[in-house]
C-alpha cells in the first residue's frame, strides 16, 4: 500500500488519481499512524504556507510518524511544500521547524524574477537516481512556488530548474525523493515520474 499523508493541505485526491494512473493499485489517503507505518511507501504532499503545513503535521502527530517511517526505511516522496518539509526550516516561517530529515534550509526566491515561479519549466537531471528512471533530461513539469530548497549537501540535488539561475527542483537522500514541481499537474510526464517511483518502491 502507498499511503498519502492526509493532514488537511493539498489536493490529495488529485495525487491519488495520478498515482493510480502511474500503476499503483493500493493507494490510501490516511492520517492513521498504523497505516503509515504499514505502508510500502509514503507520499507527503503540500501546498501553501510552510509554517501552516508543518503545524498541521504536528497537530495530528504525523511529523513523528514520518520520522519513524524514515528510520524504518520506508520510502518517502515529498511534493512541493512536502519536499520543503524534509528540511530544517524555511524563511517563510522561521519560527516553525521542518521535519529535519535532511540538512538544509528553504529560502525565498531571489533576484529579478517572477515570484511565485508559476508554470511549466524544464528540469535538468543533474544526477541519475533509481526513482527517476525513465525521466528524460529537460522534460517539462508544472511549478508553483515562492521558496526553494538549499540543501547543505549539494550531492543530494538530482534535478534543477532555471528561474533566474538554477534552483533545486529535485532532491534524493536516504530513502527520500523530493520534487519541487507538481507531478499530479504535469500531465503525462508527471505520471511518468510517479510511475518510476511506484515501480522502484514496489515490494
Amino acid at each position: 500500500m502507498i499511503a498519502i499523508v492526509d493532514y488537511g493541505v493539498a489536493n490529495v485526491p488529485n495525487v491519488e488519481r495520478a498515482l493510480r494512473r502511474a500503476g499503483a493499485v493500493d493507494v490510501r489517503i490516511t492520517r492513521s499512524h498504523v497505516e503509515l507505518l504499514a505502508a510500502r511507501a509514503i507520499v507527503l504532499p503540500g501546498v501553501g504556507h510552510f509554517g501552516h503545513c508543518a503545524r498541521e503535521l504536528r497537530r495530528f502527530g504525523l511529523d513523528a510518524m514520518i520520522r519513524v517511517a524514515h528510520d524504518r526505511g520506508i520510502p518517502l516522496l515529498g511534493l512541493c511544500v512536502g519536499m520543503q518539509l524534509f528540511f530544517e526550516d524555511s524563511e517563510e516561517d522561521p519560527t516553525t521547524p521542518g521535519l529535519g530529515l535532511a540538512p538544509g534550509h528553504v529560502r525565498r526566491l531571489q533576484g529579478d524574477v517572477r515570484v511565485p515561479h508559476t508554470g511549466w519549466n524544464a528540469v535538468a537531471i543533474t544526477r541519475p537516481h533509481p526513482w527517476l528512471t525513465g525521466v528524460p533530461d529537460g522534460a517539462y513539469f508544472y511549478f508553483v512556488h515562492s521558496y526553494a530548497v538549499h540543501p547543505a549537501n549539494g550531492d543530494t540535488v538530482v534535478g534543477t530548474v532555471d528561474h533566474g539561475g538554477p534552483l533545486t527542483a529535485a532532491v534524493a537522500s536516504n530513502g527520500m525523493l523530493g520534487l519541487q514541481f507538481h507531478p499530479e499537474k504535469s500531465g503525462a510526464m508527471g505520471v511518468r515520474v510517479l510511475r518510476s517511483f511506484v515501480h522502484a518502491t514496489d515490494a
